[in-house]
């Protein structure tokens, strides 16, 4: 397998803790290195990231590459073999991306524009909605060591990146414990601990500033 992936980005972070987590072998094509920008744009012209490919296949979203790379291997880690419980899972793996990852990107995306082109109402749009999000979850994490009780799965891929920027970008308040123990637990797991390790040198590349605690 090949993933055409970069250290920082939140995405390739959720494809890379499923490929640490379930010990996957696979060639890390690091889109800051001569050429490979080319190669992914002539596997996926929309030139997003990241991709992966084993032989003829190719895996297109971080989503469906932590599935593929768990279907693969025939481990059913990250997302159970009961169908219900795996729809949870699902469930879950989509709140990350669309309602943190999402807005919290929103953010970082307004202030790499320029000035005139910003958008005020979009970012406090995004703020209510992460707002909103994170009410939800400290509610919903309560008593829980993982987003479900299926173990660390998929959603927890996606959400290990997802707060880990959105904390940065928009604090989480700290009346919501759960939601800051959650947080800290996934910073912890080993899976993650290296995504985050490997990206710190690129860290100056993040414009709202990037806080030393994590």
């Amino acid at each position: 397998m090949k993933l055409y992936a970069h250290p920082f980005s939140s995405y390739c972070q959720k494809a890379l803790t499923a490929l640490y987590e379930t010990e996957t072998a696979f060639e890390y094509r690091h889109l800051e290195e001569p050429g490979v920008m080319a190669e992914l744009t002539a596997l996926w012209p929309m030139k997003r990231f990241p991709i992966l490919t084993d032989g003829e296949t190719v895996v297109l979203e971080a989503t469906g590459i932590v599935e593929y790379v768990d279907a693969r291997h025939g481990q059913s880690r990250l997302i159970p073999k009961d169908p219900l419980a795996a729809v949870e899972v699902r469930m879950m793996d989509r709140v990350f991306d669309n309602y943190i990852n999402t807005p919290q990107q929103r953010f970082v995306f307004d202030i790499l524009r320029p000035e005139a082109d910003r958008d005020p109402y979009g970012v406090e749009e995004a703020r209510r909605m992460l707002d909103t999000a994170y009410a939800w979850l400290d509610q919903r994490l309560a008593g829980k060591e993982w987003a479900t009780e299926h173990g660390f799965t998929l959603a927890d891929c996606a959400a290990a990146p997802a707060l880990f920027y959105a904390d940065w970008t928009h604090a989480i308040p700290e009346r919501f414990e759960a939601l800051h123990a959650y947080r800290a637990r996934l910073l912890a797991r080993p899976s993650f601990a290296r995504c985050v390790e490997d990206a710190r040198r690129y860290r100056h590349y993040f414009p709202l500033g990037a806080p030393d605690r994590d």
